[in-house]
């Protein structure tokens, strides 16, 4: 199989380039009577677009979304829905004159070894450009569990360079944080701290001017999720999450909770101590909600949903493309020096947000219909 889809109930399957035509999604498994219009897709879109601050790349798309199929009169049928986003600002020119060069960070070579040849404008297939219909397929999931279950996913930068955000709960932001700083202005760095915001957005400025790039860290937290989701063993909604997010562009690692910090820990450290309370406005008898006090375990035991929100991670490295020389080799294994021409991120970040939060979505969507079609009792 050619690793073009993903998810079981709820799938989607892409096809597309960074310089080709445009790029589509093939969405199976929505159910019918969801609302749903291209304005609908056009918010996140916007929030991934290239071109919409000073900090990202300043290639300029649009991003206009067109549903082929699977909607009528606002509304989803049920069958395959196909969203369109062509681009229109490809300049593969940037790239005649590194075709048989491998840049150094990207997949250049690894995509000869395996074809045996690669489009190299832009990094062809390999591009962050084909996330731009994953975000659009990431709407439709959002709105599938905000009807099903009340879910929302809300994603931020948490990490630029050395700068760490200062965030108490994870589950308590908004999106108005992410987008807007308190003055009103837009937050283009979508950290929820604004000092820190503000040394993000001066870091990024820095190294621009250095023509290097820098990495960092964003969290997404989904809150709302009932307990119950996920499978056992190969299953699992942390895999699954996991693989979902590993497979955006430029993600180097994946945690969840508390991640790493439980290797310094004790067992009487890391577990979250469960309690229980009588449900608000249930029946007498009703049976408990139960809780824990604290969520180290990031809202997942066993890889099944705990009901607690759940928080991750990702490690995102630094754009690979420099407009600086370094040291390569060609495909016939000649040295060389290289430096790319092309319109780049000085840093990931503020783009990769809705890119995350859209493949979140996408597995807890896909999680909630597989378990619905189980004809299991509804989840905790």
């Amino acid at each position: 199989m050619p690793g073009d889809s993903f998810g079981h109930t709820f799938r989607i399957s892409t096809a597309g380039e960074s310089h080709g035509p445009g790029n589509v999604v093939i969405i199976e498994g929505c159910p019918p009577g969801l609302a749903l219009t291209e304005t609908d897709l056009a918010e996140d879109l916007a929030r991934r677009r290239p071109g919409q601050s000073h900090i990202v790349t300043p290639r300029d798309e649009p991003d206009q979304p067109e549903i082929l199929s699977g909607v009528f009169e606002g509304q989803t049928t049920g069958t395959a829905i196909a969203i369109l986003i062509r681009n229109t600002d490809q300049r593969g020119r940037d790239y005649a004159d590194i075709k048989d060069k491998y840049r150094p960070g990207h997949a250049d070579y690894t995509y000869d070894a395996k074809y045996g040849g690669r489009d190299y404008r832009g990094g062809g297939r390999s591009s962050a450009r084909e996330t731009s219909v994953r975000v659009a397929a990431g709407v439709v999931a959002k709105r599938i569990i905000a009807s099903a279950f009340g879910g929302r996913v809300v994603g931020y930068v948490r990490q630029v360079g050395g700068i760490v955000a200062e965030v108490a709960d994870p589950a308590a932001v908004t999106l108005d944080q992410v987008e807007r700083l308190p003055t009103g202005e837009p937050n283009i760095v979508r950290c929820p701290d604004p000092d820190r915001a503000a040394e993000m957005v001066a870091l990024i400025e820095q190294v621009r001017e250095q023509r290097d790039s820098i990495g960092g860290v964003a969290e997404v937290v989904a809150t709302g999720v009932p307990a119950g989701l996920g499978e056992p063993v190969f299953d699992k909604l942390k895999a699954d999450l996991a693989k979902a997010l590993f497979s955006l562009p430029a993600v180097l690692g994946v945690e969840y909770g508390v991640g790493f910090g439980a290797a310094t820990l004790r067992g009487s450290e890391n577990n979250d101590l469960f309690y229980a309370t009588a449900p608000p406005g249930g029946p007498s008898g009703a049976a408990p909600h139960i809780a824990t006090r604290s969520n180290r375990h990031g809202g997942m035991l066993g890889g099944i949903s705990s009901g607690m929100p759940i928080v991750l991670r990702a490690v995102v490295k630094p754009t690979s493309s420099l407009p600086r020389e370094q040291e390569t080799v060609t495909r016939s294994g000649e040295p060389t020096s290289i430096s790319t021409k092309g319109r780049h991120d000085p840093c990931l970040l503020p783009r990769f947000v809705p890119m995350a939060e859209a493949m979140v979505a996408i597995v807890l969507a896909d999680h909630w219909l597989r378990w619905r079609a189980s004809g299991r009792s509804t989840p905790a």
